[in-house]
């Protein structure tokens, strides 16, 4: 008889083993400036030109942020920059949006059995160019950024906390060139700056 309630509970125990559970999708906020008051230019246009393309070969790994340094820099000048009507066009070329994970070294032997080493680092770089051209396609003025950021990563990081540290790297350095090209278009496009 107990053999008999051990094959019954293994039985209904059975599909148990079967099932996968799947990890919740994990949600990011957009990394938008729409709050910000836009940048009126006198221009007919704004262009975004994505001169570097995205690379999901290694030791490239911007491919797997959950939002991408090159969208959210593309996303920036859509938020910000409005053509506020004119002969000119404004051209955003995203010159860089570049993570490489870099493997570092950890302590072997009995003594790396109890440690948690830093296994990965990333090193990012986010470089915007924005350009003021002529209707004929002459560059009247131009201003550039560059943002980069490096962090590690402890061996025993989840990846829905490896995920967290990639968008707060792109957070980062979106808020480092905001600010930036904010400052420098102020500075360098007063002639073609409407109100």
């Amino acid at each position: 008889m107990k053999h008999f309630f051990l094959v019954i509970l293994a039985w209904c125990a059975l599909p148990l083993f079967g099932c996968e559970t799947q990890p919740a999708p994990r949600q990011f906020a957009e990394l938008r400036f729409g709050h910000l008051p836009p940048i009126r230019l006198t221009a007919s246009e704004i262009q975004v030109v994505e001169q570097y393309r995205t690379n999901a070969a290694s030791p490239h790994v911007e491919a797997e942020f959950p939002v991408q340094p090159a969208t959210a820099a593309a996303q920036w000048a859509r938020d910000r920059l409005q053509a506020a009507g004119g002969p000119n066009v404004v051209r955003v070329t995203i010159l860089n949006g570049a993570v490489v994970e870099v493997p570092l070294k950890r302590t072997t032997g009995i003594k790396g059995a109890f440690t948690t080493d830093q296994s990965e680092r990333y090193d990012a770089t986010l470089e915007l160019k924005v350009q003021i051209l002529s209707s004929g396609g002459r560059e009247l003025a131009a201003v550039s950024s560059r943002a980069t950021r490096s962090r590690s990563v402890p061996e025993n990081v989840t990846l829905a906390e490896r995920e967290k540290i990639w968008f707060a790297i792109t957070e980062a350095m979106m808020n480092d060139l905001n600010a930036s090209l904010e400052e420098q278009i102020r500075l360098h496009f007063g002639r073609w700056t409407s109100r």
